[in-house]
């Protein structure tokens, strides 16, 4: 069934439901504050939608790996997202705002299907030496999404209003689904092989992002620098006010990031073996750090400057993560590794945005310098776990 599963179906699939949920989460904002008339319940609506994910993530993963055929249980998990996205939008007018946040983070629970359980399904398409350059690939469609989604949401928003906007983010998730429901179908799967619980395999796949050093030192490294991520995101709006001119150029910022990740990830796909992925994922992390360090002097060259070289880290090192992940987990939890570290990432974005808020009212520069630090601290962090070779030799053969 590989055979005939064409790598740009998948490519067209991941592109639509990513720029689907990057729309959804400002367009929600927008609507939010247009019938709740209010910025706090507006970010309540965001906060909820992705906070929720921690729990939803390695649980969507086991399911992943124990269904014999995984494209159908994603296309379902693309069906209720799209479906909670307009139940959030319905709510907004006509029920409690209470119970429509909670509509929210039940949604929010099915979002790393879009994420880490879409990109674990790419070994069932391509495999041998071209996972290295479609795994390049697949990251740059993270960029393209994090481009188009928000710019959409504002348009949308301007011209139909932000409910249409909402409207439409559901539909490009839906727009996914035949991509989803033809992914290749797991072989060998035998009768009677999901009988362990649950939980068995959720204490399973997280002893292994622990034991393999290579899995734990990604897993770790990247969840911090989506910490400083999400407070540079938090920084955006007063940057834009203060420097650019204006609080809605700040958007420009976030687009300039995402075409320069673009842009570095598709050299990396042209050389897919030019560096190693575990040096990436340290090296760009402080890259990543020089920049927002750079980003202190608020002028706005050197602002853009700044921000076009934060991207130059965040993308390539996506692409090195995935590759990571790839290459360490086992088949039979594979998925659960990719939306467990997915879910960990939001999360960490998530609570980079709460930590920032109240620092860059005290000072913007403050803040960026803040989000340096825990960038370059991301980097240092993959040097604390010891690599399998300096492991003990009883560690190492449990690890093989």
């Amino acid at each position: 069934m590989r055979e005939r599963y064409l790598l740009p179906f998948y490519f067209s699939g991941a592109v639509a439901a990513r720029a689907g949920d990057e729309m959804s989460g400002p367009a929600l904002m927008l609507a939010g504050f247009a019938l709740a008339g209010s910025t706090t319940d507006a970010s309540a609506l965001l906060a909820g939608i992705t906070i929720s994910a921690a729990v939803g993530g390695p649980v969507l993963g086991v399911l992943l790996d124990r269904a014999a055929r995984p494209g159908r249980l994603l296309a379902g998990a693309l069906v209720m997202y799209a479906a909670g996205v307009g139940a959030i939008l319905v709510g907004l007018s006509r029920l409690p705002f209470t119970v429509t946040v909670l509509i929210a983070v039940v949604t929010g629970l099915l979002g790393p299907a879009l994420s880490g359980g879409w990109t674990s399904q790419l070994p069932r398409v391509v495999h041998g030496d071209r996972l290295l350059r479609a795994n390049a690939f697949d990251s740059m469609t993270f960029s393209v999404a994090s481009l188009a989604g928000p710019a959409l949401a504002g348009g949308m928003a301007e011209m139909l209003g932000a409910s249409t906007a909402v409207v439409v983010s559901a539909m490009l998730i839906t727009l996914a689904l035949p991509a989803a429901w033809m992914l290749p179908t797991r072989p060998g799967r035998v009768r009677g092989a999901q009988t362990t619980p649950v939980i068995s395999d959720l204490v399973a796949g997280m002893r292994i992002i622990l034991g393999k050093p290579a899995l734990a030192r990604a897993t770790l490294t990247s969840v911090i620098t989506c910490i400083a991520q999400g407070m540079l995101t938090a920084c955006v709006p007063l940057l834009g006010e203060r420097v650019l001119g204006g609080a809605g150029h700040g958007a420009m910022l976030l687009s300039c990031t995402a075409v320069s990740a673009l842009v570095a990830n598709a050299v990396l796909a042209r050389f897919p073996r030019s560096v190693a992925p575990d040096t990436i994922l340290w090296a760009s992390a402080l890259v990543q750090a020089v920049a927002l360090a750079l980003a202190t002097w608020s002028q706005p060259v050197v602002l853009i400057m700044a921000v076009a070289i934060v991207g130059i880290g965040e993308g390539p090192q996506l692409a090195a993560l995935f590759a990571v992940r790839h290459r360490e987990a086992p088949e039979r939890l594979r998925g659960q590794i990719f939306t467990t570290g997915a879910s960990l990432k939001i999360t960490g974005f998530a609570l980079g945005t709460a930590v920032a808020g109240p620092v860059v009212v005290w000072s913007l520069p403050g803040a960026l310098a803040l989000a340096a630090g825990v960038a370059a601290l991301a980097g240092l962090a993959f040097f604390t776990i010891p690599s399998a070779g300096t492991a003990s030799p009883k560690r190492s053969l449990d690890l093989r």
